[in-house]
């Protein structure tokens, strides 16, 4: 992000003036959840950096927190790709001037898209360009769609420009199709629609010790935002992103039942690595998916299966760091 960065806005109806920017000389916007900031929403930010560069105005994103589910039905949320934390992290790295967080609250909900754009993008951002997804749709109902907003631009006195969608993985890139790559375990083809890793963050907590009797110490993990989107159940090979480094890690998300009655879990084991991580916050970027969760006969066949599952992690995250290093960074990274 390379001018003001993240403004917080005050909910609607509060009385008070929004805290979004002021743009006396015009500028570019788009508006939407961007939850994930996945490859289509990244090409919608990258053209209006051309849009902005060519006019000299500033680029505004204009997103909402929480997610409009969230409020309007909760039952029908998704889980969230992206935090406001991983969210505002990721539009950092972008050319975005402004990221404008609007407390999406039921009176927003009520607003049409009329008066969200006269009330707020008009009047406030003093929008001259509006660059949007193909599938774009807000205010009430989703109701203002390219051609709403194409009318109301002419009258107005702002463009629009709908980018088209990028196709990936053998269909357009969409938050919920990467949503349901993740519930279904498939990590590779939710970084495919990412363009990263998908990534999980969380306090490292004390759990029952059974791993390190067994021979594979892990840490458990509470993850801290309880939106956020837990893939499938299965074991996974991860790096784990620690201050010092990133190493390598086997982790398991769910039940564990060849020991009845114990709660599911969400624990990785580092590989090569044995200091104690009490307390300790991780981020575990997730490469692959090794296998599903089952029960084993015996604790014996367990750990046969988990020196497996280790030494297949070992591979693959050794292939992934020599895809995606150049020589120079291979040479300084941690196991």
């Amino acid at each position: 992000m390379t001018a003001s960065g993240f403004t917080e806005g005050r909910g609607a109806g509060s009385g008070r003036p929004a805290l979004v920017p002021r743009c006396e000389r015009g500028s570019v916007v788009t508006v939407g959840t961007f939850d994930g900031v996945h490859l289509g929403h990244r090409e919608v930010l990258r053209e209006m950096g051309r849009r902005a560069r060519q006019t000299g105005r500033p680029s505004v994103l204009v997103t909402f927190r929480p997610h409009p589910l969230q409020v309007l039905r909760p039952e029908d949320a998704p889980g969230l790709l992206t935090s406001s934390v991983e969210k505002k992290e990721i539009l950092a790295q972008s050319e975005l001037d402004y990221a404008v967080f609007l407390p999406f609250t039921r009176v927003l909900a009520r607003y049409t898209p009329r008066r969200f754009v006269e009330e707020i993008l008009v009047a406030r951002i003093k929008v001259r360009e509006l660059v949007i997804g193909y599938d774009h749709g807000f205010g009430r109902g989703r109701s203002g769609d390219a051609e709403t907003l194409d009318a109301m631009g002419t009258e107005l006195g702002f463009d629009v420009q709908v980018v088209p969608p990028i196709v990936a993985g053998g269909g357009p890139v969409s938050s919920s199709r990467i949503r349901k790559a993740l519930l279904e375990g498939d990590v590779r083809a939710a970084h495919t629609g990412l363009g990263r890793p998908y990534s999980l963050r969380g306090v490292v907590v004390r759990g029952d010790g059974r791993g390190g009797r067994l021979g594979f110490p892990t840490a458990n993990l509470e993850i801290r935002d309880s939106r956020k989107l837990i893939p499938g159940e299965g074991i996974y090979a991860v790096r784990v992103r620690l201050p010092e480094g990133a190493w390598d890690g086997a982790l398991h998300i769910g039940p564990r039942p060849t020991f009845p009655g114990s709660p599911a879990t969400i624990e990785v084991h580092l590989l090569d690595y044995g200091a104690d991580l009490y307390g300790a916050e991780l981020q575990l970027d997730l490469i692959e998916r090794l296998r599903r969760v089952r029960s084993f006969a015996s604790v014996a066949e367990l750990v046969s299966r988990m020196n497996e599952d280790v030494r297949l992690a070992r591979r693959i995250l050794t292939e992934y760091r020599d895809r995606h290093s150049s020589p120079q960074t291979r040479s300084r990274m941690t196991p």
